[in-house]
């Protein structure tokens, strides 16, 4: 049975897991939930993710829910034999790895997200712009940039000289932050730009970073 991703388009987790799987080229099918009807609430669709939210994947009658995990998974499933993996193998890579999964989950979602919310997600719901926490979530993430400036200084990517799943995860909230205005925060920094450019263009994101999946 081909894999199935369970999600909405526009959302920034959907969108995560789909960018994995164009980038492992996985054969699958897209089943569109309307969450903004409540298709989220039904009854069928709390049976397989209780918490009500988006993406799940459904391969071949195995459940699995939380954006992050259902990529780890994927890599670990569906990364052909002699192929570079996402997830590094070696202990100490795996370890750097993780370390920068950790980075972008700690220091990059809070105030991407809350730049994504401020310019778009609450308008959308009908909740006007705060304009100062914007610029406050903007500034405290221009503030976490100079670390990833430094690390990037070191190797191509964020885990080294191989792209991995943390550099990908940071692709549907960088797009937002750059969508809301703030692309300088990438672009001022050279390594950092050099980076962005790099994981922006690739065509599994391009495949997908407008929901045309």
């Amino acid at each position: 049975m081909v894999l199935k991703l369970y999600g909405h388009a526009h959302t920034i987790c959907t969108r995560r897991v789909a960018v994995v799987i164009k980038e492992l080229d996985i054969p699958y099918e897209f089943v569109r939930v309307d969450f903004l009807n409540g298709e989220t609430r039904d009854p069928e669709f709390l049976e397989k993710q209780p918490f009500g939210q988006l993406p799940y994947i459904d391969d071949g009658g195995f459940i699995l829910f939380e954006s992050r995990a259902i990529a780890r998974y994927l890599v670990k499933k569906y990364t052909l034999k002699g192929s570079p993996s996402l997830i590094p193998s070696k202990p100490k890579e795996e370890a750097i790895f993780e370390q920068a999964a950790s980075i972008e989950t700690t220091n990059f979602e809070p105030h991407a997200m809350g730049i994504s919310l401020e310019k778009f997600y609450n308008p959308m719901c009908g909740t006007p712009t705060n304009e100062a926490r914007l610029l406050e979530h903007a500034a405290l993430l221009d503030a976490k940039m100079g670390a990833y400036e430094s690390i990037l200084s070191r190797h191509q990517y964020l885990a080294g000289d191989s792209i991995t799943l943390a550099d990908l995860f940071h692709l549907p909230f960088g797009k937002a932050v750059v969508d809301a205005g703030f692309g300088d925060i990438f672009e001022k920094r050279p390594n950092l730009g050099r980076w962005w450019i790099d994981v922006s263009t690739r065509p599994s994101w391009l495949a997908v970073k407008d929901g045309s999946y």
